[in-house]
């Protein structure tokens, strides 16, 4: 059997609770389970972004630190990194 190596993918998933000041273990990529706005702090930036109408079971391919509760409105959100 071949070596089979995970590098570049993700290795974990972890439910996240939208929190205005509560940062992630680690910079995340996100799945968004049911959609709506998602409010986020980039990793290299202090500011706040906003991804409006994310639909339901989207990947976004970003790096975030915090996962915001006001104005988020998407739900079953997971930290993937």
């Amino acid at each position: 059997m071949a070596n089979i190596t995970t590098t570049g993918f993700a290795t974990e998933a972890v439910a996240v609770t939208p929190h205005d000041s509560n940062a992630l273990s680690s910079p995340s990529a996100l799945y968004v389970g049911v959609g709506g706005d998602v409010v986020v702090t980039m990793a290299n930036s202090a500011t706040d972004v906003t991804f409006k109408n994310v639909p339901s079971g989207t990947f976004l391919p970003i790096a975030v630190t915090h996962v915001k509760s006001t104005n988020t409105t998407a739900t079953d959100i997971l930290a993937i990194g």
